[in-house]
C-alpha cells in the first residue's frame, strides 16, 4: 500500500477522474434528468458494479491478457461500441413527455423507471468497455510500492477505494441532474437534451470502435 502522501494523491486523482464527463457520467445524468435522483443513483451503482468486475479481473491478470491480446481487445471493443451506439439510438428516438408547469403532474405523466433495467444498463456500459480494464491496469499499479508483498491484494484494496469514492461523485451527478430537470427551462429542453445525449452516446460508441489497443 502507498504511504499517506501517495494515498491522498491517489484519492484526489481518482476523484478528478470520476468528475470527468464520459459515457458513465452521461448515463447517470440522462437517467436522472428523465426519472429523478433514484434512477441516477441506481445508474451509478450499476457502473460501480461494472468497475468491480474490471478491478477483480485486473487483479487476477485477466486485464493483462486483454491488454496483450489484440483479438480479445477487438472483440470486447466491438461489443461495447455496439452497445453504446444502441443506447444512443434509443435516446435519439425516445418519446419525451411535454413540459408541464406543475411538477407533480409532470411526475405522474412519466412511467416509473425500471430500476433493474437502469442498473443493468450502467453495468453493461462499464463492463463492455475494454478501455476501463486497461485504465485500471495502467493507473492503480503506479501507487503500489515496488517489492510490496501480496500485490494482488494491494491492487484490490486500491481499486476498491477508487470505486467506493466514485459512488459519492456519481450520486452528486445524479442529484445535480435531477435538480436541473425540475427547472422549467430544462423541462422544455428535455426533447433536445435526449437527442444531444443520444448523439454523444453514438459518438462514444464510434470512438470506441475506432480505438486501438493502448498497449500496442
Amino acid at each position: 500500500m502507498p504511504d499517506a502522501q501517495h494515498l491522498v494523491l491517489f484519492i484526489a486523482a481518482g476523484l478528478l477522474l470520476n468528475l470527468t464527463p464520459g459515457p458513465d457520467v452521461l448515463y447517470i445524468v440522462s437517467h436522472a434528468l428523465r426519472a429523478g435522483v433514484r434512477a441516477g443513483v441506481v445508474a451509478g451503482l450499476g457502473i460501480t458494479a461494472g468497475c468491480f468486475v474490471h478491478i477483480f479481473a485486473a487483479a487476477a491478470g485477466v486485464s493483462a491478457l486483454l491488454a496483450a491480446s489484440a483479438t480479445a481487445f477487438t472483440v470486447l471493443k466491438w461489443i461495447g461500441a455496439a452497445y453504446l451506439v444502441w443506447v444512443g439510438l434509443k435516446l435519439l428516438f425516445a418519446r419525451t413527455p411535454q413540459a408541464q408547469p406543475d411538477l407533480e403532474a409532470l411526475a405522474r405523466s412519466q412511467a416509473p423507471a425500471d430500476l433493474w433495467t437502469v442498473f443493468r444498463g450502467g453495468f453493461l456500459t462499464n463492463v463492455l468497455n475494454p478501455k476501463v480494464a486497461i485504465f485500471f491496469l495502467a493507473f492503480v499499479p503506479q501507487f503500489i510500492a515496488p517489492g510490496t508483498g501480496h500485490e494482488a491484494l494491494a491492487f484490490l484494496a486500491l481499486g476498491t477505494l477508487f470505486n467506493v469514492n466514485a459512488i459519492a461523485v456519481n450520486a452528486g451527478w445524479a442529484v445535480a441532474a435531477a435538480w436541473m430537470a425540475r427547472r422549467a427551462a430544462v423541462q422544455r429542453a428535455m426533447h433536445w437534451l435526449d437527442r444531444a445525449a443520444g448523439l454523444l452516446f453514438v459518438g462514444f460508441g464510434l470512438r470506441l470502435a475506432m480505438a486501438e489497443n493502448p498497449t500496442r
